[in-house]
């Protein structure tokens, strides 16, 4: 077997798609510190307007674009869910579980990496709330601060998922793959086998059929000189 071409084979894929591919470390040193500084900042930001707000009294911050309102939201956008929180936060907990499983088994982009980091430090951000703030675990009530008109007052951990959300979308939209390599190599399979439908047929159309060659006797199969069935001719 030639020496190289072992090596470039047992070296893994060698395409632009390889050279572009992150490591599954690098991809999780990226989410997990996107996804810690989005935690802090979001509870950075709930103290501050637990400890500056007054309760449910709009203050202007751009004008009427943008206004600080503190308030306590046990369920979900609008009020949806107020009465089963528990639920609520088991459902924010399988998004973090199901986050984490597609980073490790799926995730090798740079920009699918920055978005599932987005949407963990987010959820993160409003399970920690569920968790540990009153009236107790599973039932604790988020902060909300931020309102815009004819919107429901959110968080920054709000901002991240959804920011997050619409990044895999766009992501999704425009064919950016969330491993290079492997769209890579699957784009490559299916042109193989394209190019392999296309040829089978050629071929059988282009490859000439084959006569058997005529036998070295007479028409009738014997020696030259001789007569049907071989005797010898009379004279």
């Amino acid at each position: 077997m030639n020496r190289a071409g072992s090596e470039s084979t047992s070296a893994g894929p060698q395409g632009p798609g390889a050279r572009r591919r992150l490591s599954l470390r690098v991809v999780l040193i990226v989410v997990v510190a996107v996804g810690v500084l989005l935690l802090i900042v979001d509870q950075i930001t709930k103290h501050w307007a637990e400890a500056n707000l007054p309760l449910l009294q709009p203050q202007p911050f751009l004008g009427e674009i943008l206004q600080l309102t503190l308030l306590y939201n046990s369920g979900a956008a609008w009020g949806m869910g107020s009465g089963i929180t528990p639920a609520v936060t088991v459902l924010q907990l399988g998004i973090v579980i199901g986050v984490v499983v597609f980073t490790v088994k799926a995730v090798r982009s740079t920009w699918y990496a920055i978005a599932m980091s987005l949407i963990l430090g987010g959820a993160l951000g409003n399970i920690h709330d569920r968790l540990l703030r009153p009236p107790g675990p599973f039932r604790g009530e988020v902060v909300d601060f931020l309102q815009l008109p004819n919107w429901p007052v959110f968080n920054v951990a709000d901002m991240a998922v959804v920011g997050g959300a619409i990044l895999v979308i766009l992501l999704g939209l425009i064919g950016v793959p969330a491993d290079p390599a492997v769209a890579e190599a699957e784009a490559a399979e299916k042109a193989e086998a394209t190019k392999s439908a296309v040829a089978g047929p050629e071929e059988q159309t282009s490859s000439p059929t084959t006569s058997s060659p005529p036998s070295p006797g007479g028409p009738d199969g014997g020696e030259p000189g001789r007569g049907r069935g071989g005797s010898e001719p009379r004279l």
